[in-house]
Formats: structure tokens, sequence, C-alpha cells
């Protein structure tokens, strides 16, 4: 084994929204950062996909196999590079909703109040906006919370098919708004160009990629970390650092606390609790789609949200979730997962290629909360990591995609030569997505119940961050990118504090 000759101030563990961010934030303190990324550094954007490439299955995947409540393997969605999965993001920045920090009662359960609320996000939400450079606007949606300052750029427009969409739902007494997108020279802004990319040419900021961290050692009192092992080329290293920060993502963030297991933390490092890995939350996700009797050009942005079913409706008192066209299909990754969706179109329109199925099409995503449950985990059954996964608040998710089918209904009705209104084909994401993870390292104040700290630093090491989803004690129906984005400058701003003590 290789020990790195240098020492850092701060040694960050993966690149995505959370450890890219808190890269960016940290750079001008001057302080020794080293950035330790699984994957290589790509400057295309991922997510801008060529033609039909989108739908080879399995192309945005893991390497290294999976298992699941059974003990069958699967390959994830979760994406090794320098930028993590916001190369392959939609872009989405959306604010969680102010009540989305109390406790809600579901149709299944209990979603648990969070111990920070949402005053406590928003200057940081509004930082993440600038950073990112958010196109949006606040409009006249029921469950939007206050904006300290406007977005730092103008709404991207609809397409027009959606505008005319948005009309007509707006003529129904809803209210569509526009989604806060992430924009920027490159196209979508991401964790590479807008957190680790500026860092670089930075002094005393070094990148390694390829870099597979393996463990964490401590030193033998348990209460600190003191080296990082990582693989580098077949060749194993130790890297030294004072303060360590894990972004990993909330499965592998877990997994990597999990298998540094040692004497004073037999069962995982900061894992006293027992909590390292429980309550693994994915939001329930389904694509509808709607089909169009002319064609698009299959490669349009995600612009158009929904949020009055965000609460629930007049038949059902608890919470649905939200609603968002899909972007076009062509370059909509996760619809990759979709092949149900696929079959369904092409028995519908047999007479069309991929292709045209695609751009004569509008998906929509449907998200609804998944509530935080024990069983649901990550955990190793011997060197397999297994994620023991069951859905909940199912029944609400149900309703909410039959209550958009049936406003997708009422808007065709209003336009019967648009749109081929012979059916709504239906897909729900399998474990393999795991786009919006959150939850296994949850915060809190109570140790005994809690992995982290309100300043997101484990209760039993002292020197160990986790900036990732994982953080988070419960979910919401919007994406949590923006949330972990803020979350990370939140952080940042302690650990500069830390720093310069």
């Amino acid at each position: 084994m290789i020990i790195d000759d240098q020492y850092y101030d701060v040694i960050i563990i993966g690149t995505g929204a959370g450890g890219g961010t808190l890269a960016r934030k940290l750079a001008p303190t001057g302080k020794k950062i080293l950035i330790l990324e699984r994957g290589e550094l790509i400057y295309r954007e991922s997510s801008e996909l060529v033609d039909t490439e989108v739908f080879k299955k399995e192309q945005y995947h893991a390497k290294d196999a999976w298992f699941d409540n059974e003990g069958e393997p699967f390959y994830p969605q979760t994406y090794y590079s320098v930028g993590g999965n916001t190369k392959i993001w939609s872009g989405v920045l959306q604010r969680m909703r102010e009540r989305d920090f109390e406790q809600v009662q579901h149709q299944g359960g209990v979603s648990p109040a969070w111990p920070l609320k949402y005053q406590d996000f928003e200057p940081y939400y509004t930082e993440a906006e600038k950073l990112y450079q958010a196109h949006g606007k606040v409009e006249n949606d029921p469950t939007e919370p206050p904006h300290s300052e406007a977005y730092p750029f103008a709404e991207i427009a609809h397409e027009p098919m959606l505008q005319s969409i948005g009309d007509t739902l707006s003529q129904q007494g809803l209210h569509p708004v526009h989604l806060p997108l992430g924009v920027g020279d490159r196209g979508r802004t991401d964790a590479e160009d807008t957190g680790v990319s500026p860092v670089l040419t930075s002094d005393n900021v070094t990148l390694k990629t390829s870099a597979q961290v393996v463990s964490l050692h401590t030193n033998p009192s348990g209460a600190e970390i003191k080296a990082v092992e990582a693989k580098i080329g077949g060749q194993s290293y130790l890297f030294l650092g004072d303060i360590i920060v894990l972004a990993c993502g909330a499965v592998n963030s877990a997994a990597l606390l999990l298998r540094s297991a040692n004497e004073k933390h037999p069962n995982g490092i900061a894992n006293g609790s027992g909590q390292v890995g429980r309550n693994f939350m994915k939001q329930l996700l389904s694509v509808v789609v709607q089909l169009t009797a002319s064609a698009n050009s299959g490669t349009f942005s995600r612009t158009l949200g929904l949020n009055d079913f965000y609460w629930g409706d007049k038949d059902f008192p608890y919470p649905l979730g939200h609603v968002q066209n899909s972007g076009g299909i062509l370059q909509d990754v996760i619809f990759a997962e979709a092949p149900p969706i696929l079959s369904a179109l092409s028995r519908l329109m047999p007479n069309f290629g991929l292709r045209q199925l695609a751009t004569h099409s509008i998906g929509w995503w449907l998200q609804t909360e998944d509530l935080p449950n024990a069983n649901n985990r990550v955990h190793y059954v011997g060197d397999k990591l297994r994620i023991d996964y069951t859905p909940n608040n199912v029944e609400a998710h149900d309703r909410l995609v039959y209550r958009w089918i049936d406003v997708l209904k009422n808007v065709e009705a209003t336009q019967p030569s648009a749109f081929n209104r012979t059916t709504h084909p239906r897909s729900d994401m399998p474990i393999q997505v795991l786009a919006h993870q959150c939850g296994t390292c949850r915060f809190g104040e109570d140790p005994a119940t809690s992995v982290l700290n309100l300043d997101c630093r484990t209760h039993e090491v002292h020197n160990l961050y986790v900036v990732d989803s994982s953080f988070f004690p419960s979910h919401a129906s919007v994406s949590p990118g923006l949330t972990v984005i803020a979350n990370a400058l939140r952080v940042g701003d302690r650990l500069i504090q830390q720093l310069s003590s």
C-alpha cells in the first residue's frame, strides 16, 4: 500500500451535487483540498444524448452488481464520473415545500419533521440557485414556499405543444408553472461544470479520478478518521487529512461506512445507533405517455410542472405528489428504464419506428413521496451489497397517476385533433432506477436515532461529514437535487468557520 506524501486539510469523496458543490464552496479558503472520484472527467454533458442511444439498455448503469430483497442481482442506474448523477439529471432545481419540513400524515404513514426548517435552508436555496444559474419564475403555485429573492434568470419557455397544454390546464382551474432549470453556456448546469472544473485551476485543489474509495481508517480510539484508502489503477493508496467528507450518494456513502467496520466500530463507522443504511428512500416514480397527432423534436427540455395535487385532492385528503413533463423522450435518460412503455407504444403505433414513437408523444413524470422505513435498508450480506426495499405510500401514487390521466383526457377533449387519445401507457420505475435516493444517514439531535448532527457531522467521529442526500430524515415529492446543493453550501459555511479557527 502506498501512503500519499501529501497531507490535506479536507478530503471530499464524490463529486455529485453534494461533493462538487462543497469543493466549489471551500476552494477560496486556500486550504489544501483533495477530491476523490471513482469515475472519470467527462467534459461532454452525458445527458446530451445522441438520437436513440438513450434507449440502449443499461447504458448509464454501474458495472458492479447490487442485490435486491430476494438476493437477485441488478445493475443500478448510478453514474460514476466527475459530476456524478448530475451528468444525467434533468437540471430541475426545485425547493422543498415549506410544509415538507414538518411532520405530515400520509395515507401510507407519517413523514417525520426535520430538525431544521425551511427558513434555515432558504438563504442556501437562494445561493444554490445563483450558483447553478437557475432559470425560473415564482408563479401562482399553491405550494411554492417564500423566496427572499427572485430567480437569477428568466424562465425557459415551453415548447408550443406544452404551452398549449399549460393554457388548457389554467382554463380548467389548475396552476401549471415553469419548472426552475439550471442552464449555463454549455446547456444544463451540473456539479462538474459548476462545482469541480472551476476550482481545478486553484493550486490548493487536487482531483484524482478513477479513485475508488474502499475503506476509511480511524485512529486507535475510533474518534476520528486518519486515512482514506482508495484503489487507483489496481494499486491501493492511503490519503491523510484533517476533515473527511462523504458525498458518494445515499447508497454508496452508507456502504462505505458499513464496510469500514473496525474494533471500535464493529457495526460500521458511525453506526453505534444502528441507523447507517436504514430508512433508504427513493421516490415513487412513474412515467405516463401522452400520444400526439403531430411530431415534436423529441429533445426539448422539461419545463412544465404542476403541484395542485401535492397535498391531496377533493376526494383524497392525503398528499399525492408532483407532476412534470419529461422533456423530449429522446433525451430522457431515466425514460430508458421503461421498456413496457416502448412495447405499448409499438402496439398502438405499429407503423412507426422508434424515433417516430418518441417524437409523437409527450412523457409525464409523476413523483410521490416515499416514507422512511427502517426495514428499507442498505447492508452487506457477506461481500454482497444488498438493497432491501419495499415501496410504500403506493395507493397515493396510484391515485396521482389516475388523477393525472383524467386531467390529460380533459385536455385532449378540448383539442381532439392534436392528440391520439387511444390510451395513456404507464410504467413504474424499478429498483434499478435510483433517482432521488436518500435517507441512509439521517441527521438529527439524538445520537440514538440519527447518524449525523445538524451540521451533517457524524455523532461518533468528529472529523467525518456526509453532504449527499443521505442526511434526509424524510423525502418530499419534488426533486431533491437543489436541497442537496443548498445543504452542501450550508455545511460549507460551517467548515469554513472550522478551518479558519
